[in-house]
């Protein structure tokens, strides 16, 4: 049997130096050629939604936020639009304006993180440390802006927390003006520079009918042809009152999903622009109920990464009652083994990338078989458990003294 016939398995992960998060990706190759792969999630479970059930509507709002870090605006806009629909409350225009404007901020933030983990993927580091030097800027700015530069905690129940002062506006344009001259050279580079556009192009290839049969969202899809955009298709907050185009291509492959995001960026400046032009003035929130009536509600958000859904379930108390959190991750993985059949094993790290993953957001549930039924677990008996388990494998955290603990 010669080397291209025989089957080869490779684990990557859950632990690895190639992946920033732990999930595990079981590949057979044959020679250096990806012959299928097998995944496997649910090494970030953190009991979110479970959390969200034991605690007030208010409380939820800031647990949310830390689904994930980069979008935290993203979930916390999307539970609380969900909330604000049981609730029968109307946003006030200068609250929508201003939830739109942190969202597409959030997306500036976002696509240029991306953009510099897809340039470290490949060996291209320079487009790392130019493409998150620019990435500060946004952040200094959602840090004057919100008072913090991750899990910004804007949002409240009937609109946010905080007014944009008409004398920050200059200072949001520079930002947005500076950002795109660099956003324009990098779509300059990305379609002149040879090194990049072979090392891309043909790498992760996706159909549009794959794409559609699998149920992509957000940058994967629309870079296989898929012309779907929530905030378009569907929209909330400000997007009915500015223009704005879906950016979508048509090379269905990794150079396609960095054309779309580059392209996303230079409309996200556009949008900002006519939002800051057109904001209304008047109140940023209005008074809200602590109990939310009985009800339920389905909420779909544009993240950065695709569409964001949540849906949560009232029952006339301070607490839902069902939280559920379907993140825009979940949704692209399944289109990942596609993307690497018959590829090289050299293009799995920039293939899983292109996704831009986040498999903290994606992971939810476990379910525990103790001999008898399936069983729901609580928060704190979540928390024992861990304890437990650890325990009885010869670690016992409360033997462990850190410096300084016993101080007041």
């Amino acid at each position: 049997m010669s080397d291209m016939d025989r089957v080869v398995t490779v684990p990557i992960g859950p632990q690895h130096p190639a992946l920033k998060e732990p999930e595990s990706f079981m590949v057979d190759l044959r020679g250096e050629k990806i012959d299928a792969v097998r995944m496997r999630f649910g090494y970030n479970h953190r009991g979110i939604e479970k959390g969200c059930e034991q605690r007030s509507y208010t409380q939820d709002l800031y647990l949310v936020e830390r689904v994930c870090g980069i979008c935290s605006f993203s979930h916390s806009t999307a539970f609380i639009q969900a909330v604000e629909e049981i609730a029968g409350i109307e946003l006030p225009r200068r609250a929508a304006y201003i939830r739109t404007l942190i969202a597409e901020l959030e997306r500036i933030h976002s696509h240029l993180l991306w953009l510099g983990v897809a340039g470290h993927e490949i060996g291209f580091d320079t487009l790392l440390m130019y493409t998150w030097r620019d990435r500060e800027q946004v952040m200094i700015l959602l840090a004057r802006l919100t008072g913090n530069r991750v899990n910004y905690g804007m949002n409240t129940v009937g609109g946010v927390r905080r007014d944009i002062p008409k004398e920050m506006y200059p200072e949001i344009l520079k930002v947005v003006d500076s950002l795109e001259e660099r956003t324009k050279y990098y779509i300059d580079m990305a379609t002149r520079e040879q090194t990049l556009i072979q090392r891309l192009s043909g790498v992760g290839k996706l159909s549009k009918e794959d794409a559609l049969r699998l149920g992509t969202v957000g940058p994967t899809a629309r870079a296989s042809g898929v012309d779907r955009d929530t905030r378009r298709d569907d929209p909330y907050a400000a997007y009915s009152e500015v223009s704005f185009k879906v950016v979508t291509d048509d090379h269905c492959d990794v150079y396609g999903r960095t054309v779309v995001r580059l392209g996303e960026l230079m409309e996200t400046y556009s949008i900002i622009r006519q939002l800051l032009a057109k904001i209304p003035d008047g109140p940023v929130a209005v008074k809200a109920p602590r109990r939310i009536p009985e009800g339920e509600a389905v909420s779909r958000y544009e993240a950065p990464r695709g569409e964001d859904v949540h849906y949560v379930r009232g029952n006339g108390t301070e607490k839902p009652e069902r939280v559920k959190v379907r993140a825009p991750t979940l949704a692209n993985t399944q289109s990942v083994s596609k993307m690497l059949e018959d590829g090289y094993l050299a293009d799995l790290p920039i293939v899983i990338a292109a996704i831009d993953p986040c498999f903290s957001c994606t992971d939810r549930m476990v379910r525990l078989n103790d001999g008898g039924d399936g069983r729901t677990l609580g928060w704190e008996e979540v928390s024992r458990y861990g304890v437990q388990w650890h325990k009885a494998r010869g670690l016992d955290l409360s033997t462990i003294r850190i410096p300084g603990g016993d101080r007041a």
